[in-house]
């Protein structure tokens, strides 16, 4: 396929995740729901189901709010939303981490409102380094093999939890390589990047490794160009078309990005030298640089700091999601460490139910201008 080829797929399934779910059901498959952030997915692909993304959906909030505070992050009452809605009937469970103080309690909203849709709790340790971390992480996920047993019918395997490894880690190469390349194709607009990102949370990840291959091959086949605004995006999501298009419109491109929903998936594989389950074990282990990843010393924003100079980015495009503690935390940091590095920072605030972006339009062309 050419490269518009390949970004027209793109943006059909990251902009209908409700017709590729059908099209998983409709062939006989059965679809996990996997909630943010760093669910276990690779239990669920070797088991032979289809781990699909659950991170909510641009929608407008009534049910949810009768089980949700105001303060709860909109990424969670919208998926609560979607799910009274009817929107993932035909799942057989969703699969919910406790990353964060909001996802802690929300496993429980989810089960009385929608018992037709098992819930399943991934329960992390805050301390995940040190040995009794990774005892604690193998049992939740061992949890997570059991409730799987139950709901789906299916017998674990841990010959095909390698193979799902492998799967995984050749994902992770493939977006790795993919983000590198797109920092030098500036024709590649930021709708389109977060449509190549965001289609990943709904496709069998060998079938999208598959088609970011060869998106890479097209783009390296021809001329890049690079005369856009060279920046670079921290936060936890930044897929919403209002602000994407914006970006568009700004003349902006995306060297690179820290946000929980593209890049951060991919950095940390699962290492080869150890069986398959100490090796999912280890890939939570080695994971940082991310804000609800417990770390003292917080190097997530030394991180920043580097990529922004490797990049060559000329500012940094702070994406607040609205009541996300573990982000707030850190932005005074962030901005701080930008301020000292003379760095040229823009942040604006976004939730799921954002319908009018023009508060954020004026602080991206402030942003641009000032970069330009």
């Amino acid at each position: 396929m050419t490269v518009n080829e390949l970004l027209a797929r793109f943006h059909e399934v990251a902009g209908n995740p409700k017709a590729q779910f059908d099209a998983y059901l409709k062939a006989g498959k059965k679809v996990i729901l996997v909630a943010p952030v760093y669910t276990p997915e690779e239990l669920v692909h070797a088991m032979g189901y289809v781990p699909m993304g659950a991170w909510g959906g641009d929608v407008e909030l009534n049910e949810a709010k009768k089980y949700c505070p105001a303060f709860i992050c909109s990424i969670l009452q919208s998926l609560l939303e979607l799910g009274l809605k009817g929107t993932y009937e035909g799942a057989s469970a969703i699969i919910i981490p406790n990353l964060c103080d909001s996802l802690r309690g929300f496993g429980q909203n989810w089960k009385y409102a929608i018992p037709s849709i098992p819930f399943i709790p991934m329960t992390y340790p805050q301390h995940r380094k040190p040995e009794f971390g990774a005892a604690f992480t193998k049992a939740g996920y061992e949890r997570v093999i059991a409730d799987l047993e139950k709901v789906a019918g299916e017998k674990f395997d841990l010959a095909k939890l390698e193979n799902s490894i492998k799967v995984y880690n050749a994902h992770n190469a493939a977006m790795r390589n993919l983000a590198v390349v797109l920092a030098d194709h500036a024709e590649i607009l930021p709708s389109q990047r977060s449509d190549i990102f965001k289609s990943a949370t709904f496709m069998l990840k060998e079938e999208h490794t598959a088609l970011v291959n060869e998106l890479i091959e097209a783009l390296n086949a021809q001329e890049a160009k690079s005369d856009r605004i060279r920046i670079m995006t921290t936060g936890i999501l930044a897929d919403a078309p209002g602000l994407t298009s914006i970006l568009d419109e700004m003349n902006m491109h995306i060297v690179a990005d820290d946000i929980a929903a593209e890049s951060r998936q991919y950095r940390t594989d699962a290492p080869a030298e150890f069986c398959a389950m100490d090796s999912l074990v280890k890939k939570f282990q080695n994971m940082d640089n991310c804000s609800v990843l417990y770390d003292f010393y917080k190097k997530r924003v030394d991180y920043i700091i580097e990529q922004m100079k490797e990049y060559d980015a000329k500012g940094l495009l702070i994406i607040l999601t609205k009541f996300c503690d573990p982000e707030e935390f850190d932005y005074p940091l962030i901005k701080k460490a930008c301020e000292a590095a003379g760095i040229p920072t823009a942040t604006i605030e976004v939730d799921r139910q954002m319908v009018n972006y023009e508060q954020a339009r004026t602080a991206i062309e402030t942003f641009r201008d000032l970069l330009a």
